[in-house]
């Protein structure tokens, strides 16, 4: 039998979650043969995910058509049928919770994205999907927004498990991880048990190599007189995202040698684990499982959408890569700021996260619209 090399990257520290979630792969058993088998150990979703699950798919007709019935606004239909899909796929990966003591095992679900610039509402929304959902291994999703962090460290001290989502820059992580801690901070202080609270920051990758190809390719149509300029600029195309993460990592590293985390540690907490998102190669000419290869390393997640899963099962080269070639990966951020480069990074973080919000927002509405379409549809005249 073929060597599954997820399975093989769980031996270096890293947990291997599934980005992708719908009713047919709960009801047909192929989830279950995911979590049992191929080494999944969590499930990430988000509102583009509902959409392309609930859009045009009839399994979820009798249902739509049971919220119709009860009179229910699209809205709450929208909600019957995700916290559904949610609470079956937290039963199914609930072993894998049990036996890791909280570490894996969990399903991830987002607020909705737009929301994500109202701090009262995001909180609102947490405590109201956590407890209706009703499952301990559900962990809410919230945008890592201005708005969003104080979001986080109050829903953390209530005690509610979050995945920080739409990171992009390293200070945006710093900046998450300190939210974490602070909600800590407080529901300690409070008496409360911090060791079953978990938290995942979604740090995001391919979108950033997309993003800064692009500006590259843009200015090589434009034409360079300079074969070394043209050198620089191809040299940077494709690496920027991975040595990003890499530098975040090591973020991660200072902050659990911090006296505020450790007093933490030594409450029982656990640490908040850098999560890999965005990890399907969105360029043909690069290794379709380059952003798994390089990043395997301990106390990370990196979720997958299910042809990585199936492209890294064959032929992932597992070994553990994140402190490797970490001053390049410094030189490589340095270097963006070369006038014959000329990338303002900075610049490059801020319009991914307000890209990265609108591409949940849209399928958000986009899905309400079809879902209010189907009631129409099927509503008794």
């Amino acid at each position: 039998m073929a060597t599954n090399q997820l399975l093989e990257i769980k031996n270096y520290g890293q947990s291997i979650w599934m980005d992708n979630l719908s009713r047919d792969i709960i009801q047909s058993g192929e989830l279950k043969d995911l979590v049992e088998n191929k080494g999944i150990c969590g499930i990430t979703s988000n509102p583009a995910i509902f959409e392309k699950a609930i859009a045009g798919n009839a399994i979820y007709d009798a249902d739509i058509e049971a919220g119709i019935k009860a009179g229910l606004p699209t809205d709450k239909i929208y909600e019957s049928l995700a916290f559904a899909d949610i609470r079956n796929a937290c039963d199914i990966l609930r072993p894998v919770y049990d036996a890791t003591n909280g570490l894996d095992g969990y399903v991830s679900i987002e607020v909705p994205p737009n929301i994500a610039d109202d701090t009262q509402a995001t909180i609102k929304e947490a405590r109201r999907y956590y407890q209706e959902i009703g499952r301990e291994n559900v962990m809410i999703k919230i945008p890592g927004t201005k708005a969003g962090l104080p979001a986080v460290e109050q829903v953390i001290a209530d005690g509610i498990n979050v995945n920080i989502t739409l990171l992009f820059s390293v200070d945006s992580y710093i900046k998450t991880a300190w939210a974490y801690i602070s909600g800590l901070e407080k529901r300690a202080a409070e008496g409360k048990d911090i060791s079953k609270i978990a938290s995942v920051a979604s740090f995001f990758l391919s979108r950033i190599d997309s993003n800064i190809d692009g500006k590259i390719d843009a200015k090589l149509k434009k034409g360079v007189d300079d074969i070394t300029v043209e050198a620089k600029l191809k040299d940077v195309k494709g690496k920027v995202a991975i040595a990003n993460a890499k530098i975040a990592y090591q973020e991660y590293k200072k902050i659990i040698q911090t006296d505020s985390w450790k007093a933490l540690a030594a409450k029982g907490a656990k640490v908040q684990r850098l999560l890999w998102a965005s990890t399907s190669t969105k360029d043909p000419n690069y290794s379709d499982v380059m952003y798994v290869d390089e990043l395997v390393g301990p106390d990370t997640v990196n979720t997958l959408p299910p042809a990585t899963i199936d492209a890294c099962a064959d032929h992932c080269d597992v070994a553990s890569r994140i402190e490797t070639r970490i001053e390049e990966a410094y030189q490589l951020i340095e270097s963006l700021k070369d006038p014959d480069i000329n990338i303002d990074i900075n610049k490059v973080m801020d319009e991914l996260l307000v890209e990265g919000i609108d591409k949940f927002v849209k399928p958000f509405e986009s899905l309400m619209s079809s879902l209010e379409s189907k009631v129409k549809q099927l509503s008794p005249v």
